[in-house]
């Protein structure tokens, strides 16, 4: 099949304003992204007025170089209620938002599931390389972000994110700073299930943990699958964070296989000489490791911006 080729940009759109009241281009979300030019020969920018916009939204693969800026990040919500078990429906269905287009950003929107405690009910499911999130929220309870692609690379920044079991889970290498984590009940922060081959995991570089009232004893994460990394450095910790720290999800095998680690933190949660003894206290030589170029970087000449840059 042939395709016409075209080099003039100025043929498409590059820009969409969505509103709920019609003052924009759309009032879905999903009539913005199925307007898009797919594999677009510039950036796509989705500008998102105030309000809840109840849809399940998706972004394919092939629309990459996306971003959704947000009125307000508390006014400015995407909301959907599945989850697993719904009908014929499973966990990696239940998302409210999709979002599979390489080199996405988003700025400023709340993402919920708000099916409540049904079990799994994901409100995000990015497995996007290159997916960069800053000042949004995650509202959900159990399984509250899957962050996919086995070979993906992303960034949350200054962002917000609760959740009851495993709310952050999945085998992408994601970093989270400057967030708020908040713990709804007794359970486990992360679930990762890091491929055997890759240097890093979930890691969580100055970020606060708060546990809700009702929150006795809180991991801050167990290894989904055997190779499963989570790293917590420079994070505070409050005194409900379980002595152990982590749990090994039943497998005693998977003690010899995950890696699971802080380093300086802080916070009456902050055990070092309690935690469980296969996991790790990491000395300063290596935490220096997990620098954003180090875990994130892409560019080799170092006076070009990097993709996590905003």
């Amino acid at each position: 099949m042939f395709f016409a080729q075209t080099s003039n940009p100025e043929k498409y759109k590059y820009n969409f304003v969505v509103a709920k009241d019609g003052s924009g281009d759309y009032k879905y979300i999903q009539d913005a992204i199925n307007a898009m030019r797919v594999f677009p020969l510039a950036p796509i920018t989705l500008y998102i007025k105030n309000g809840v916009y109840n849809e399940k939204v998706a972004l394919p693969a092939m629309n990459t170089d996306v971003t959704f800026i947000g009125e307000s990040v508390d006014k400015t919500i995407i909301s959907f209620n599945d989850y697993s078990g719904r009908g014929k429906m499973g966990t990696f269905d239940s998302y409210t938002v999709k979002i599979s287009g390489n080199r996405f950003k988003a700025e400023n929107i709340t993402f919920e599931n708000a099916a409540g405690r049904v079990g799994q009910a994901v409100a995000l499911f990015v497995d996007a390389d290159k997916a960069v999130f800053k000042n949004c929220k995650f509202l959900g309870n159990q399984d509250t972000i899957y962050n996919g692609g086995e070979y993906a690379k992303q960034f949350f920044v200054d962002c917000y994110i609760e959740g009851t079991t495993d709310f952050i889970f999945g085998p992408a290498t994601a970093v989270f700073k400057n967030c708020v984590i908040h713990c709804k009940s007794d359970s486990y922060i992360t679930a990762p299930n890091t491929p055997k081959d890759k240097d890093f995991g979930f890691v969580f570089l100055d970020c606060k943990i708060t546990l809700a009232d009702e929150v006795t004893k809180m991991y801050l994460g167990r290894p989904w699958r055997a190779w499963a990394k989570s790293v917590f450095i420079k994070c505070e910790l409050p005194n409900r964070i379980a002595a152990v720290g982590w749990d090994n999800w039943g497998n005693p095998e998977n003690e010899k296989t995950a890696f699971f680690a802080e380093y300086n933190c802080t916070g009456e949660g902050f055990k070092p000489k309690e935690r469980a003894s296969w996991t790790h206290q990491l000395t300063k030589s290596e935490a220096e490791k997990y620098s954003l170029k180090n875990i994130l970087g892409s560019n080799s000449k170092s006076s070009e911006k990097e993709w996590y840059e905003l």
